[in-house]
Formats: structure tokens, sequence, C-alpha cells
């Protein structure tokens, strides 16, 4: 077959166990890719080429014995450094984890490699994923296939870049304000957050190995793909609990009706208060929305009612921050507290973020008891709407600029007009995080730059597989992946 590292990871699987391509020739071919393009993208960091091949080797050795591993058989995939890889490195681009080689696998990664994936390698990220660039102190920058020069995003920024260029079919990754949906965004791929505690992170970094969880709320743990099929795939493989981490409730997927993309109802928004959005961003929503009420959907323009935009951003901070401060020295934590609120003071999320860092047990609880009712707020909305959908950033991928690990990052140019940093980068993926909805990232069209725009769809809690099938319905009029150009 030819043009095989464009088809997606199920067509890659179908071909592989109908005999028009070994599992040989589809390793070979990711990684003639990634030896043509990686050099300039520098989305993956650790290259498993001899192990790969060798279980490509195996797999299609299995398969002329008649078995068949699962339904990724022979399918090369790549991993978020994050995920601990049973011998292979291991960073979450931290220093002081350089040399780090686990012994065991990720639950995820244990439960991709039971279904027959082949791990090609592990992709670049920021520092503890702890950016919506991608910028390692270990390996430097990653950059995106549709312009050199801009970011593809973060944390699971190389991950993204590797599936829009075509080195790899299917990426897992993670987001706790936005690193899988952002990135999906920035790179024109599908990407899915899954419902919080849908999936298990054991064996994710951070927290660090042996150290207390301290981050508890908020995370989710997805893939990044070239189609929803391939995200629906991924979803049945990594979910459930793995009797380790004890967040994860035995919810088994829905099993959703057959509907035609008429009987949805969908709200939609490009208002989040005071974040604005591009032109283009706008148009392509809009665009969006008129194509449907042309198919005879319902569909309206609302945000759930009493959610407060401004809350939700301050109660994110303080969870985040009052988790990430647990590991942090106490003068560290104090001096965060304190001086935070003064360097971040264009950013309100970002400056919780630091007030959390130092926050007592009641306040903390005070957090979480807002958290409960933006989570009923939401709910109490999508109860009269089958998803809504809006806007995934600000702005389409940005430019490189200075890292925002060490302070405040260089404001990002909305329409030539400068917007603060985590404003503009986060403001519209955060609050879905402190809510626990799962959301799909599609990508919808370009900007007049040439540039990918994505839409967030977002569903009930639990109802991923709902959500999905929503999604897939949706892919038939965002049309399907487009490959970047020179790729």
């Amino acid at each position: 077959m030819s043009d095989l590292t464009f088809l997606t990871a199920h067509q890659l699987a179908e071909a592989i166990r109908g005999g028009q391509a070994s599992a040989t020739e589809v390793v070979r071919a990711h990684l003639d890719a990634i030896a043509r393009h990686n050099p300039a993208l520098n989305a993956i960091v650790t290259l498993d080429e001899e192990r790969a091949l060798q279980r490509a080797t195996e797999a299609d050795a299995a398969l002329a014995r008649g078995e068949v591993w699962g339904p990724l058989h022979g399918v090369p995939i790549t991993i978020k450094d994050a995920y601990e890889t049973a011998g292979l490195r291991t960073t979450s681009s931290f220093k002081p984890l350089s040399d780090y080689v686990p012994r065991q696998d990720a639950t995820v990664v244990a439960r991709l490699r039971a279904a027959g994936a082949i791990i090609l390698g592990k992709t670049n990220m920021p520092e503890m994923a702890m950016d919506i660039q991608t910028n390692s102190p270990l390996f430097g920058r990653a950059n995106n296939p549709w312009d050199l020069d801009r970011t593809p995003g973060g944390s699971t920024g190389g991950g993204a870049a590797a599936v829009a260029a075509g080195l790899s079919p299917l990426e897992v990754g993670s987001d706790i304000a936005g690193s899988l949906r952002i990135p999906a965004h920035f790179c024109g791929i599908f990407g899915l957050k899954p419902t919080e505690h849908r999936v298990p992170g054991t064996g994710h970094i951070p927290g660090l190995p042996g150290e207390p969880k301290g981050v508890r709320y908020l995370a989710a743990y997805g893939p990044l793909a070239r189609s929803v099929e391939d995200l629906k795939l991924c979803l049945a493989l990594i979910a459930g609990p793995d009797g380790q981490d004890w967040d994860v409730p035995p919810v088994p997927l829905d099993d959703p009706s057959q509907r035609t993309l008429r009987e949805y109802r969908f709200a939609w928004t490009d208002d989040f208060g005071s974040v604005p959005v591009t032109s283009d961003t706008r148009a392509a929503l809009e665009k969006l929305v008129e194509t449907l009420a042309e198919l005879g959907c319902c569909v309206e323009r609302h945000n759930p009612p009493g959610f407060d935009f401004e809350v939700a951003w301050q109660t994110y901070g303080e969870i985040f921050g009052t988790g990430v401060g647990v590991g942090m020295p106490f003068a560290q934590r104090m001096l965060g507290h304190l001086l935070g609120p003064v360097m971040y003071r264009d950013e309100p999320g970002y400056r919780a973020v630091m007030r959390g860092c130092g926050l007592d047990m009641q306040r903390y609880v005070i957090a979480l008891s807002r958290r409960d009712a933006l989570i009923e707020s939401m709910e109490r909305f999508l109860a009269e709407w089958d998803a809504w959908l809006c806007p995934v950033s600000s702005t389409p991928a940005f430019t490189h600029r200075k890292p925002a690990t060490k302070g405040p990052g260089q404001p990002i140019e909305v329409d030539g007009q400068p917007v603060p940093y985590w404003v503009g980068s986060v403001s519209h993926t955060s609050v879905l995080n402190v809510t626990g909805n799962p959301v799909v990232v599609l990508p919808l069209d370009r900007s007049r730059d040439g540039l990918p725009i994505g839409v967030q769809v977002v569903g009930k809690r639990w109802r991923d597989m709902g959500l999905l099938a929503i999604a897939e319905q949706l892919e038939k009029v965002s049309g399907p992946l487009q490959r970047p150009p020179g790729y």
C-alpha cells in the first residue's frame, strides 16, 4: 500500500490484518518519515527503532500463525514522555529524570501494548507538562508542521506535531488545562479529553515516581489521532479502573443510540466573558453553526445559565495551585503565594494558581465546593443540549516565544491586540477541566494565514461515547484531517 503514514490507526490495523500491508512495512514507513521530518520538528525525542522493528517482525509472524494480539495488532504509536515506559527512557522533560528508565509501563501504555500496538518512541513536551508551548530544557523546542516558526502547543505538543506530520497515527497524552486540546487545535488533528477519572493516570509524571500524588483533580488522559473513529478505539482500550488509581470508578462506557445529525441539539458560543478570540476563529465557528442549521439541526447561541467564567478560572487556579504546592518546600510555596498576585496581576487564572500554593485546608475545601456548583451548572445546561460548541483558544498557533514557566509569558496577539499569555491560551479549555466534562476537538477550518482552527465539542460527564458519536457526525461536516504542506 502507498501513503501508509497518513492512514488512520484503524485503517492501518485493518490493512495489517487483511494482508494489504505488513506490520514491518508500516513501522518502516513511519521510521522513514521520522528520519525525514523529525530533525525539523523535534517532535519525537526518544526513538526505539530497533525494538519497534523487532516487535513488528514478531507481529507479522504471529499473524502468519493466525494469532491476533488485539485491535491495534502491529500498529505503531507514540507516547508522551510523561508516561512511564518499561525499558525506555521517561523524563517528563525534567532534568533530574534525564536518565530515568522505568521498569514498568504506565497503565495506558500497558493497555495499548496489550492491544497489539508497537511503540515507536516518546514525544517532546515542556518541563513537567507545565506550559502550552513545547520548549523542553532537555530536548529543545518542538515546531509546528504547518509553520516551523510556530508552536505545536503543549504540553502534548510533540505528539500533536507527530500525528499531524505523518510520524505517528496515534498518540496518548494528558490534559490538565488544555494540554491535549490546544495541540490538536494548533496542529489540525483530532483530540479527546475524556471525563475526569475515566482513564487511570497511573505511571504519569508528574507526580514524581514514588512521591505522594498532589494533584487529584482536573487532569484527564486521552488520545490524539487522525479521526474520531481512532479516538473511540483508543478510549475503549485505555478506560476503566486499574486497581492502582483508586479515583477511577467502575463506570462502563456508555452505548449511545444511533441518531442522524439533524436529530442533535447544539448550543454554541464564542463568548467566554472578557476573553477575546480572533475574527478567523469566530468566522470558522459561525460557518459551522450556519452549516448545521442548513442541515436541519437545532443550533442556538447559549452559555450555561449562571456559569461564571471568572469564578471558574479562580477555582481552577486555587485547586491546581494547592495540588502543585504540596510538592514544594514551604518557603517556595509561601513566596509564590505572596508574590504571585503581583507578578501575574494581569492573569487572573494564573494569579489564582500562585495564591493556591499557600491555601490552607479550609480555603481549599471552599474552592472544591465552588467547583461542585460549577459542575452542577454545566450538567444542568447539557441536560438541555446534546453538545456545546466553543473555541479551543483565542488564536490559532502563535509564534514561538519566551516560555511561561519561570515568570509571566510574552503576550499573545489577538487580531493585533496583546492579551496576557495564560488568558489568551487556556481560558477556553481550563474551565472544562474544572467541570470535568468530556471534550472532543475537531479540525474545523483554516485562518487567513493557512493555520488550523479547531472547535471544542463538549458533552455530558460520563457520556464519552455518546459525545464521540456526535463528533463522528460532525466530522462528516467539518471534513477529514488535512495534511500540512510538504508532508
